[in-house]
């Protein structure tokens, strides 16, 4: 039943209806209605096609730039009107979505201002900038003979159903829109990845892509999940320090603009999140904005802070919904890849087939005329006398038969019509040498053509790597792929309120500024109190808010803190027997109080202190006189007390009643060191047992950082503290360390070797251990005992190659650290071997530190792999970490007992 006939039955019933006064259901109507609204906006409108990755009105402008391509820029606002003969939607969604592609830099070549995604500022209106296609899409998204076609919405003209795209154009540009009753969010992804991925499928393996954002950053992808639907990436802005006070943002994450991730920052600093001085936006073609921080204000917590609180991370959601066989489809950024290779590697069989056909037809009617012309059957009495066209072709059928087995095909009337129109001209001029040279062209193009249809996997691969070659230059990754480590939105926070106490009524908080001061918070900290009757209680900061009466001790209290230890002297009310007890407070649930004694009613704090690095104090225990004591005081030292869990019971203190409780001497830490390790995935310190480890630090103990440019500083051992991640070696900073090194001066290119110590210098100052001359570079450090070297040099004026065996301890004595050292040889140094030493990291011609990876056991000797001496001493090395070490009982030991980590 038509849908005319359907609504004339409807209003007639609708008029009967009314005549009744009856209600008119509207169900149906509504079911029908938005089921092919729906449809309509999820096939025609909001998500791309899966073959060429285009949404329809992205589809429209291509096709319409192809057909006003002349080579030269067109007018944005002329491709506008153009493209409106095909999409049946205003000018504006035309203009914004040419826009968003010319953004891309890969179809459009644009000229003026097409605005800037990363400034978020927009383009200038359409009569205003120009746009013609770029070579690769010429290259790889037309092809007319390959293209399906359909009638445009008012059936005046013809438009692609999809684009012959060979390339995987969905991946690379990405894709976002918003249907009915779903969406997609499709990542970019790197244009060589992609190409080197669909190279691998046709090799039979399965790619494993990973996101390339425009705007660079870093990128843990992690969770991913291939661009599935609950995948995850976390993108973070690229920050550097530029200097103690001072921190540069230049790169900002997917998504984000300099303008908005520039109002999150003072948004956070309004609300005390962080604490800047000022921010200026000096972005042009490049990003930087440069956060000036407050004085005293730690700039490695302030770059965990700007990730935690402000737009420097976001979180992106990817769901990868296209159409495929006209209808959404939710797939995998790898299965994607998969189907765009293989209608990819269609096309190509196509145009072969095609070129063949063509190829065929060429030596078809060359064969056709060479034949016609050699007979002379142009000159047959019967040709020439043939009245009509069907005497013609009954003729030259008749004339044509012998060499019938010389076509590839049958020879129709067509063949002859175009045959008989040639001029009387070109057959008199005919040059049959000329045209056999022409056809053997043709054939040797056929075998080509079928060897490749033989051969089409290998074709399709030759055609990918044709583009990589074309066309991949400037579109090197962008986006570092990290591992971040989650930032702690509480770790990183600053003290940015004060918190209060009133002890008797039992109030803590914010706003109780006439009581008692306890110290500054941040406003999403955790604080932790203990009461008088034995209890504890851990709670969100707030204003003010009821904890207990008699308060004896409020903190904030750090989840996991292992450090921080409480010692405590309770009265048991149901004995009156006294106990003492040390215990430390991991993780508890907030609002829920815990009895820290053995529960029962009456029983009472008599002693107490929260020591954060675990001190143990002696006190002085005076009890009340009592006819069967003999001692009324003793000393009690915490120290001897183990540290156990908050429902231990504790040790007895005294069975008898205690007078007083009187600290005689401060405590000192009972906890051993901290034991550091370095993670070279994440390029951060940790206690965790993760990565390299560094060894157990206390007190002033220091961190060693050297650079590849040969300087050094040295590091708290902050677990906040950031690191670069091109430093050449990190370690525990041993100031009787002697250290052997081998640089080239750049004033004389001389190799010198020195042997030194690192002094002691303050933390964060960087310093040179080469000479700081333009030119100068290391070449080796190691800090073995009696490093043994070989060297390769050209002896005299002839240059005759010689290898030299040496012991660097002999050649320089330990001296200070600026001193250059000695000349290592008077020849031309070619090649430097380190041939034993505790470790070193050596330089090359090609920068790689060639070593060995396994540790040796401790009674051996490592060598190290032969390495050459740099050729250009300007450049930097690259540096390496190459040690797994996550149990300290592993770790060697050179003589001197310093602890070996690379």
């Amino acid at each position: 039943m038509s849908e005319e006939t359907d609504n004339n039955e409807l209003s007639g019933n609708n008029d009967e209806a009314l005549s009744h006064n009856q209600t008119i259901p509207i169900s149906g109507l509504y079911e029908n209605w938005f089921l092919d609204y729906a449809s309509y906006v999820i096939l025609d409108r909001a998500v791309p096609h899966i073959n060429d990755g285009l949404k329809p009105v992205q589809r429209r402008i291509l096709h319409s730039l192809k057909e006003m391509d002349d080579g030269r820029f067109n007018k944005a606002a002329n491709v506008i009107g153009n493209t409106m003969k095909y999409h049946p939607h205003g000018d504006a969604s035309i203009g914004d979505a040419m826009v968003q592609i010319g953004q891309k830099n890969l179809l459009i070549d644009c000229q003026g201002n097409w605005g800037d995604p990363t400034t978020g500022d927009s383009a200038a209106a359409p009569r205003y900038i120009e746009g013609r296609l770029s070579k690769f899409a010429n290259d790889v998204v037309f092809n007319p003979d390959t293209t399906e076609w359909q009638l445009s919405y008012d059936g005046r003209n013809r438009e692609p159903v999809t684009l012959p795209v060979k390339f995987p154009l969905l991946l690379a540009q990405g894709a976002e829109g918003i249907a009915v009753g779903l969406a997609t969010k499709i990542m970019p992804h790197n244009f060589v990845e992609l190409l080197d991925g669909s190279i691998e499928v046709l090799r039979g393996g399965r790619p494993n892509l990973v996101p390339d954002f425009p705007t660079g950053g870093l990128a843990d992808v992690s969770a991913y999940n291939e661009g599935m639907r609950g995948g995850k990436v976390k993108v973070r802005a690229r920050i550097e320090e530029r200097d103690k006070k001072t921190l540069a943002i230049t790169e900002i994450p997917y998504g984000t603009t300099t303008g908005g991730l520039i109002d999150s920052v003072i948004a956070a600093n309004d609300k005390g999140k962080i604490k800047i001085k000022k921010i200026e936006d000096n972005t042009a073609a490049t990003v930087e904005i440069v956060v000036h921080l407050a004085p005293g204000i730690s700039p490695d917590v302030t770059i965990d802070a700007l990730y935690a609180f402000t737009d420097c991370e976001v979180s992106i959601s990817p769901n990868t919904c296209v159409i495929r066989d006209d209808k959404p489809h939710f797939m995998s950024v790898n299965d994607v890849l998969i189907e765009n290779t293989k209608h990819t590697k269609g096309l190509l069989k196509q145009e072969l087939e095609i070129r063949l056909n063509e190829l065929l037809e060429k030596i078809f009617f060359s064969s056709l005329l060479k034949i016609f012309i050699q007979e002379g059957m142009y000159k047959h009495p019967d040709y020439e006398n043939a009245g009509n066209f069907e005497i013609v072709v009954d003729v030259l059928n008749r004339l044509f038969t012998p060499f019938f087995d010389r076509f590839y095909r049958e020879i129709l009337p067509d063949d002859y019509k175009k045959l008989i129109d040639k001029p009387m001209s070109s057959i008199t001029r005919f040059d049959v040498k000329k045209a056999d040279e022409q056809m053997k062209a043709l054939e040797d193009e056929i075998k080509e053509v079928k060897y490749n249809l033989k051969h089409l996997t290998d074709y399709a691969i030759a055609w990918f790597q044709k583009l990589k070659d074309k066309y991949s230059k400037g579109r090197e990754r962008r986006t570092e792929i990290r591992i971040f480590e989650k930032v702690e939105a509480s770790q990183v926070a600053l003290a940015n309120v004060k918190l209060y106490v009133n002890r008797a009524d039992g109030f803590v908080g914010t706003g109780l500024k006439k009581d008692e001061y306890v110290g500054d918070c941040s406003d999403i900290d955790d604080i932790i109190t203990f009461l008088e009757n034995g209890t504890c209680l851990v709670t969100k900061v707030q204003d003010k808010v009821f904890v207990g009466k008699d308060i004896i001790h409020v903190g904030v209290f750090k989840k996991g803190d292992e450090r921080t230890v409480y010692n405590m002297i309770y009265r048991d009310a149901k004995t009156g027997i006294s106990y003492v007890k040390r215990f430390s407070i991991l993780g508890v649930t907030r609002d829920k109080e815990y009895d820290l004694t053995k529960g029962s009613k009456g029983s009472k704090v008599l002693y107490f202190t929260a020591n954060p690095n675990g001190e143990a104090e002696i006190v002085n225990v005076q009890l009340k006189p009592h006819s069967k004591l003999r001692k009324l005081q003793f000393d009690l030292d915490f120290a001897e007390i183990a540290i156990k869990g908050r429902a231990s019971q504790g040790n007895i203190v005294s069975k008898y009643p205690i007078k007083k409780i009187i600290l005689k001497s401060k405590g000192v830490s009972t906890l051993a060191g901290r034991k550091i390790w370095f993670d070279e995935v994440l390029n951060r310190l940790n206690v965790d047992g993760r990565g390299k480890y560094l060894g157990e630090f206390d007190g002033d103990d220091r961190i060693l950082i050297v650079m590849p440019d040969g300087t050094y500083s040295l590091s708290s051992f902050e677990l906040t503290n950031h690191f670069d991640p091109k430093m050449l070696r990190i370690e525990k900073y041993n100031p009787e360390q002697v250290f052997t090194a081998i640089h080239i001066d750049g004033k004389t290119g001389n190799y010198l070797v020195k042997r030194f110590v690192f002094e002691n210098t303050p933390i964060g100052k960087t310093t040179f251990i080469i000479n700081e001359e333009a030119g100068s570079k290391l070449v080796l450090l190691t800090n073995g005992k009696d490093p043994i070297i070989k060297l390769d040099v050209l002896k005299g004026k002839t240059q005759i190659p010689e290898t030299i065996e040496q012991h660097l301890n002999e050649i320089v004595d330990v001296k200070g650290m600026k001193a250059q050292g000695n000349r290592l040889s008077s020849h031309d140094v070619k090649k430097v071997t380190l041939l034993s030493g505790e470790e070193a990291y050596v330089t090359g011609h090609d920068e790689e530190k060639k070593r060995e990876d396994a540790i040796a056991d401790p009674d051996e000797e490592r060598v190290e792999d032969e390495t050459v001496a740099p050729s250009e001493p300007s450049e930097k090395p690259k540096p390496k970490i190459d040690l797994e070490i996550t149990n300290p009982d592993d770790i060697d030991l050179d003589d001197s007992g310093q602890q070996s980590l690379f």
